[in-house]
């Protein structure tokens, strides 16, 4: 099967793909309250099924990790294929243009929570094995297809799982697809990932709220308390100021840098795209300084205070607050480690505001492979056959996923194509993927899969 071929084969199955695409976004999937989860697990479980993948769900110590294999060639390389099944809860229902759970098709793109995070970027990567399948020549690798159940939550079960399976799991290279292409829309391929630790710090104060002209300068001020203590947290030059976060931070390698400097940048579009005409400050190299050091972010820890809440109504009342909280996370460059930065914090927070309590949620660690990794060209060379200009490396994408289990766990190459358009507006209302891009994704997928292959 051809390039050309596959397209062909994509063209002809174009409404049943999105029908069945509809059909699981349709699949409630919020693995922070379990909503829908059991369901999705079976579903998950068939549409492998359909692809020609023999599925088996592996039970994890919470929600489960739904798998499916497809032998390839005698001595072909074998290809794990990293995908997650759970999705993030809606957010507010009134500021979606259509419900969350129902996929709605407006021009030319499909909107619905997983659309884009991840339902839609896996679903194209397991219809690359149908395509392939349905070929004459057949796959030309064989194939393992991991479909988390609890990335969006941390994936906290998810290494040691990989662990029990490194049997099962005894392959040559990693895939996968998620978050969004280059902001520029250049091809890339992402060489790894950013850790993440996500964490809340609350303060108290009195038992309810109280007038704040009775009790100002005389009742202790949770929410001040809060904004203090952040203020020392994170430089207006965009420093990190938690001694010891930092720790085990290691230096890009010459090709690495270089990929990285070769990304095109284009921050004022960029923003003008999200409604903002200034830039938030961060510590670039004195060369890499203004717009040309928008990409050296991708190679640097992160602060980001996710959302500030004061527990006493919603209304803006004239009192001092019972509760303060800060939900914060950081994203970790290569080397660090995620419980050394939870200790940091957890320090920090101590030494300066000892009755503010903190609270760990999802961490992840960062996952790294270098540019002349195993299988990197052929990863390349995948993407390019279906580019219409070459496909760059990126060190690192911004977000996080749990696959330092396959990198660091199982000593695995792991290489990143993302499929979905920049305003994928994942973990936001409006979730979207542009249906072109869906069905040029499974081109792509198939195309990569031939490389690794040796069929390209």
């Amino acid at each position: 099967m051809s390039i050309e071929d596959i397209k062909d084969y994509v063209s002809r199955n174009r409404a049943r793909h999105e029908q069945e695409l509809a059909g699981w976004i349709g699949v409630p999937s919020v693995s922070a309250t379990g909503e829908g989860m059991p369901e999705a697990a079976e579903h998950a479980k068939g549409l492998l099924a359909a692809s020609g993948l023999a599925p088996r769900v592996v039970e994890t110590g919470g929600w489960p990790l739904v798998t499916g294999h497809v032998p390839g060639p005698e001595g072909s390389p074998h290809v794990v294929v990293y995908g997650h099944y759970d999705v993030q809860p809606t957010g507010p229902l009134e500021q979606w243009d259509s419900p969350p759970f129902e996929a709605a098709i407006r021009d030319g793109r499909m909107y619905g929570r997983g659309t884009g995070d991840n339902k839609g970027q896996h679903f194209a990567q397991l219809l690359a094995v149908r395509a392939l399948l349905a070929s004459e020549q057949g796959l030309p690798c064989s194939v393992t297809v991991l479909l988390d159940g609890e990335e969006e939550i941390g994936s906290p079960h998810l290494a040691a799982t990989l662990a029990g399976m490194r049997a099962d799991l005894d392959a040559d290279v990693a895939v996968w697809s998620d978050g969004p292409v280059h902001d520029s829309y250049e091809p890339t391929v992402l060489l790894g990932v950013r850790g993440v630790v996500s964490f809340e710090i609350t303060v108290r104060g009195p038992d309810s709220a109280l007038h704040s002209g009775n009790w100002g300068n005389v009742a202790a001020n949770p929410a001040w308390e809060l904004v203090w203590l952040l203020s020392t947290m994170r430089a207006p030059d965009g420093r990190i100021l938690v001694e010891g976060h930092d720790t085990g931070t290691t230096e890009l390698t010459t090709a690495e840098r270089a990929a990285l400097d070769a990304l095109p940048v284009a921050p004022r579009e960029l923003l003008a795209g999200v409604g903002l005409d200034r830039m938030d400050a961060y510590p670039a190299r004195p060369e890499q300084s203004g717009d040309a050091g928008v990409n050296e972010r991708l190679a640097l820890p992160t602060f980001s205070i996710n959302s500030l809440t004061c527990l006493d109504g919603q209304d803006h009342r004239s009192v001092i607050p019972s509760v303060a909280i800060a939900r914060c996370d950081m994203r970790l460059a290569i080397g660090q480690r995620a419980a050394t930065v939870a200790d940091a914090v957890r320090r920090h927070v101590a030494a300066r505001l000892p009755h503010a309590e903190v609270t760990f949620e999802a961490m992840m660690e960062p996952s790294r492979t270098l540019p002349d990794a195993p299988y990197a060209q052929a990863v390349l060379d995948g993407v390019n056959a279906t580019a219409d200009k070459p496909a760059l490396f990126a060190p690192a994408m911004g977000g996080s996923l749990p696959i330092a289990g396959l990198t660091d766990g199982l000593g695995l190459p792991c290489y990143g194509i993302p499929l979905a358009n920049v305003d994928e507006r994942n973990h936001a209302p409006n979730e979207n993927f542009e249906l072109a891009r869906f069905h040029d994704g499974i081109v792509t997928a198939a195309a990569v899969l031939r490389s690794i292959g040796g069929a390209l």
